[in-house]
């Protein structure tokens, strides 16, 4: 085995960088640790300026001869690698899991599927894409969506792969180059990407990874003059920097941030479903951007419906994510359940009361923090405003349609919002009135890639999936032509 491999469950993962379709390693190493144990993964290539560089120049090398590619042979090349995931389903999985603490079943079952399905619907996405011509005073006017050039994709750690995949698959389809940068929490699958991606055939530069912090690594990327387009997956602050950075070259960027997004429970809505919308915001450890963690509820139906979610809240089982019988495993780091405890800690001492946990799971140790739902939150409380990105949920009630869509609306997010009525008239009202990107009715986390995803306010900055995904990884170009004035030399 190589000194720059490591071994995870069974699966060899190079630990180094992919640059130009080669290894490559870095003067210094960083540690990567598992949320199961937190035991040592790997010491990770630590990329700089000096990689950065290296990156963007493969990637810039490479773009010309991409560009050029036809659509159905960018298609394949991606089919390709979607080929080589349903391969490796399982290797993914396990070595995913151990990175960053997310259920086994849920990366078997349903994250590493949606990572092929990423990959596939952008390719035939691709061979769809079109805009009827129309006509000006009789002159034709055809729309087409150009390459722009090398794209930055910098990707969270919370979903790691699938988040990965659903930046690369529609920048590699526009026929653009990448330099992919992973959280250097989970930083593992990315690597197996790009074994996967050098397997199909992936020609050398058309696909990058660069390990590493953001400082120091992913700085550099995005401020660098040869980069088209950035698209970033975190938090606020890190977004704030990486638009300065790319705003400085006029570089267009992507930004899919945090969220405060509200679960509204009327009085006429089922309650059972309701309850197990809300139960089901601790998902993933309540490490879901998407997450409802501001539970609104009727006045007149607030104690019922909190009897039925401590219920159900009861039923989860806290464990080691690689059993299937675990429905919340831990969070992702050290760090992560320092900044969540703090949270639950100000708000308790601010008056709160945990009506369900309240604090880690001393149980099991670790990163387990146990399923927390607060209630005597105030509005204007840090804990209702801020995001905790953990399995902490506030209690809220409201007398008033008017008052429940007021408080829904009363954050600097609006990344999505839960909608639980028996009333379509009131869903249609309420729906319309909510500042998200997403909003559900009666149901949470259905996603169709056809849709626009993003969000408003300072959630987020631009829509992709589907043509938006295109829209904002291609230059579009519009050619108007003459009805005369050919020569025929036939």
């Amino acid at each position: 085995m190589s000194a720059h491999t490591t071994t995870v469950a069974g699966v060899d993962v190079d630990t180094r960088h992919w640059i130009g379709g080669r290894r490559v390693a870095s003067a210094e190493t960083f540690t990567d640790i598992s949320p199961i144990d937190q035991g040592v993964l790997g010491e990770i290539a630590r990329g700089g300026a000096t990689e950065a560089e290296a990156a963007v120049a493969a990637a810039t090398e490479a773009f010309p001869a991409w560009a050029a590619t036809s659509r159905a042979e960018r298609a394949r090349f991606l089919h390709a690698i979607a080929d080589g995931v349903d391969r490796r389903r399982e290797e993914l999985a396990i070595v995913e899991t151990n990175d960053n603490g997310a259920l086994l079943r849920s990366h078997r079952r349903g994250v590493m599927p949606r990572v092929a399905h990423n990959l596939r619907f952008f390719a035939d996405w691709l061979l769809e894409l079109e805009h009827a011509p129309f006509d000006t005073r009789g002159h034709t006017n055809h729309v087409s969506w150009d390459p722009a050039g090398p794209c930055v994709l910098i990707t969270p750690w919370n979903a790691p792969l699938m988040l990965a995949t659903w930046k690369v698959a529609p920048a590699l389809a526009a026929g653009n180059t990448v330099v992919l940068k992973p959280a250097e929490w989970s930083p593992l699958t990315a690597s197996l990407l790009a074994d996967i991606a050098a397997e199909a055939g992936l020609p050398p530069g058309v696909l990058n990874v660069v390990q590493g912090y953001g400082a120091e690594v992913g700085a550099p990327l995005v401020a660098h003059p040869d980069v088209r387009r950035v698209s970033f997956t975190g938090s606020v602050p890190t977004a704030r920097t990486i638009a300065a950075a790319a705003s400085a070259n006029l570089t267009p960027h992507s930004l899919e941030l945090g969220g405060k997004s509200p679960l509204l429970v009327f009085a006429d809505a089922d309650l059972d479903l309701a309850a197990d919308l809300a139960v089901e915001q601790y998902d993933n450890a309540g490490q879901v951007c998407l997450a409802a963690t501001r539970l609104l509820v009727e006045e007149s139906v607030a104690e019922e419906f909190t009897r039925r979610f401590v219920e159900k809240a009861s039923s989860l089982t806290q464990g080691d994510p690689r059993d299937e019988a675990t429905s919340v495993g831990p969070n992702v780091h050290p760090r992560q359940v320092e900044r969540i405890d703090g949270f639950v800690k100000r708000a308790l001492a601010a008056g709160a009361r945990a009506v369900v946990g309240g604090g880690p799971n001393t149980d099991l140790g670790g990163l387990h923090y146990r399923p927390t739902l607060l209630t005597d939150v105030a509005q204007d409380s840090e804990i209702v405003q801020e995001e905790v990105f953990g399995p902490v949920l506030t209690l809220q009630t409201f007398a008033t349609e008017d008052e429940a869509v007021a408080l829904a609306n009363d954050t600097r997010f609006g990344l999505a919002a839960t909608l639980a009525t028996g009333d379509a008239a009131r869903a249609d009202r309420v729906a319309a009135r909510l500042v998200a990107g997403t909003v559900w009715v009666n149901c949470f986390f259905v996603r169709d890639l056809r849709a626009p995803f993003g969000g408003s306010r300072q959630s987020g900055l631009g829509r992709e999936g589907g043509t938006w995904s295109f829209d904002f990884y291609c230059d579009l170009k519009n050619t108007v032509t003459a009805p005369k004035g050919w020569n025929d030399h036939g």
